[in-house]
């Protein structure tokens, strides 16, 4: 799943742990999103969608095929 949380967390002049930290992860989990290695729940997505102010879509894209 594509997803922004890096250029959110740097506009926001946060390093991974701090972000980690703030939303009760590891750094290494924050990094795995970041690198598209690593799909969050549910939960932690809306959570990270709720510390940047903005709506989960905004954070992640989960490309969906048009034929649904």
């Amino acid at each position: 799943m594509k997803n922004e949380l890096r250029t959110y967390r740097e506009a926001a002049d946060l390093s991974q742990g701090e972000l980690a930290d703030a939303v009760g992860v590891s750094r290494q989990t924050i990094n795995a999103i970041e690198r598209d290695r690593y799909d969050p729940s549910l939960e932690l997505a809306f959570q990270l969608a709720a510390y940047f102010d903005c709506r989960v879509e905004d954070l992640f894209d989960p490309e969906l095929d048009d034929e649904t």
